[in-house]
């Protein structure tokens, strides 16, 4: 199963999402819920946890919420 961490997601920003990973505390905190709940839904989608199919639709539209203003942050000054 593919993973969708977010330098995956966003190569051509890893320079950035390192940099507001260290710089910015909103941004880090965002960066880590991505994360876990990125992590989370491998871990369902690779059956090693079970999960109703509402939670999992729940997780993924907030992975996506998240990336989006991720990725809103990272193209600001653009």
């Amino acid at each position: 199963m593919e993973r969708h961490d977010l330098i995956h997601e966003f190569p051509e920003y890893e320079e950035k999402i390192h940099q507001f990973k260290v710089e910015d505390t909103h941004f880090r905190e965002l960066f880590d819920e991505y994360h876990e709940l990125e992590h989370e839904i491998h871990r369902v989608n690779t059956d090693i946890e079970v999960v109703t199919d509402e939670h999992v639709h729940e997780l993924k539209a907030k992975l996506l919420f998240i990336k989006d203003e991720l990725y809103n942050i990272l193209t600001k000054d653009e």
